[in-house]
């Protein structure tokens, strides 16, 4: 499908609109479309994604601010209906081949009314492609903008609804406004939020983003994290009958194992193949993961240090600990831990943890772990935002759908 997105400015220029931009382009080019960026300021920052410098669209291209010098006063200026004919002419030659434009606040803001205008005259010609309009800010319903707005052309073009367009905003309260503002039903308005890049913001190692992406961590809830080497000392088959406990009341929780079978001793090689076969007589394939089934080799440090921004909470089941360096890792990493009431966890963990014995009843367990971490407002909003703003989410859940199909 050959997409266009319209916005008076793009990256790399800075701003929020901005930055949604990018991220929407690089998430439907990801997805297999042709993708153009329109705007007045901006570069190529993508060589997939085309962009088209048209200097008009621009909010601040002197033509169009002195149009709005005049326009802020309640007086359309002479000149204005020309601005709307070149802008108009030259939107139609960017659009050839587009099935479907994306405009970021032009129907919304008084920034550029010309652009406005001439959007709105290519939707009455029904000739152009179908139209998405995008709304960040509504300027009639916020009073910092009150002053730039009066009855009439070309100010109502942004109270009123256009025919034949899709209206999208980015939250229930802009639902809410423009609902109100245009008189049309809350069902008429599709809410698309805001997301981020979580793996970009939690500066993911490269191989890190590949294994998590294999486990399918965002939608784990809560993921358990164990960092240890697979021996029998570290219990690791009383982590996965808690795990299954735990996935009756939590069916999404997961479990990562990350080390390898302990290099010292020939019987963890069958050690492992019993946790494996645990894993399967609970049925827990898909939930339980142990990073030495996708990777030969020992994981990086760095590698290591992300699976503990990744995990909601540190689980130590070990039967016998010199040290315990995963306590005061999760310590670092601010890691709810639930680990057994060994004397060298609790040396590190003292009162911050949650301690069990080694040969407890998983269910018992998995129900401390349960209540811990619901009443938990951060992991509540973490995993609320892990499953529903994800830029990936998003896009999967939100925005394909308004694409539609070729």
């Amino acid at each position: 499908m050959q997409i266009a997105l319209l916005h008076y400015s793009a990256p790399p220029v800075v701003g929020g609109v901005e930055s949604v931009l990018g991220h929407h382009t690089r998430l439907m080019t990801t997805a297999g479309h042709h993708v153009r960026i329109i705007a007045g300021r901006g570069e190529q920052v993508d060589e997939r994604i085309t962009f088209v410098h048209m200097p008009l669209v621009d909010s601040r291209h002197p033509d169009i601010e002195a149009a709005k010098a005049e326009l802020d006063a309640g007086r359309v200026p002479d000149a204005f209906g020309g601005l709307v004919t070149t802008i108009e002419m030259a939107l139609r030659d960017a659009l050839q081949g587009v099935d479907v434009l994306i405009a970021h606040n032009v129907c919304s803001l008084a920034k550029n009314l010309a652009l406005t205008a001439a959007l709105k005259s290519i939707v009455d010609a029904g000739t152009g492609p179908r139209l998405i309009v995008w709304h960040h800010d509504l300027a009639w319903t916020t009073p910092r903008y009150r002053a730039e707005l009066h009855d009439g052309y070309p100010w109502d073009l942004l109270r009123t609804a256009w025919p034949g367009v899709t209206q999208v905003v980015v939250s229930e309260l802009r639902r809410r406004e423009l609902a109100e503002l245009m008189s049309i039903p809350d069902g008429q308005i599709t809410v698309v939020p805001n997301g981020l890049d979580a793996e970009t913001f939690l500066k993911l190692e490269p191989q890190t983003r590949e294994l998590a992406g294999q486990i399918d961590w965002q939608t784990a809830a809560p993921l358990l994290l164990l960092p240890v080497r697979i021996t029998p000392r570290k219990n690791i088959e009383l982590a996965l009958r808690i795990l299954a406990a735990l996935r009756e009341s939590c069916p999404d929780a997961a479990l990562v194992v990350t080390g390898p079978p302990g290099p010292h001793n020939p019987a963890n090689a069958e050690y492992f193949a019993r946790l494996k076969a645990l894993r399967a007589d609970l049925g827990l394939e898909g939930a339980a993961h142990f990073l030495a089934e996708l990777v030969d080799a020992y994981l990086p440090d760095a590698v290591i240090a992300d699976f503990y921004r990744l995990a909601d909470a540190l689980i130590m089941p070990s039967r016998e600990e010199g040290f315990g360096i995963p306590i005061i890792e999760a310590g670092l990493a601010r890691l709810p831990i639930f680990c057994t009431d060994i004397s060298p966890l609790q040396a590190l963990a003292g009162k911050e943890a949650v301690y069990f014995s080694p040969d407890a009843d998983p269910r018992d367990v998995a129900n401390l772990i349960a209540d811990k971490l619901t009443g938990d407002a951060t992991y509540r909003l973490r995993r609320r935002v892990r499953c529903a703003y994800t830029w990936q989410g998003v896009y999967t859940e939100r925005i394909a759908p308004l694409l539609g199909k070729e």
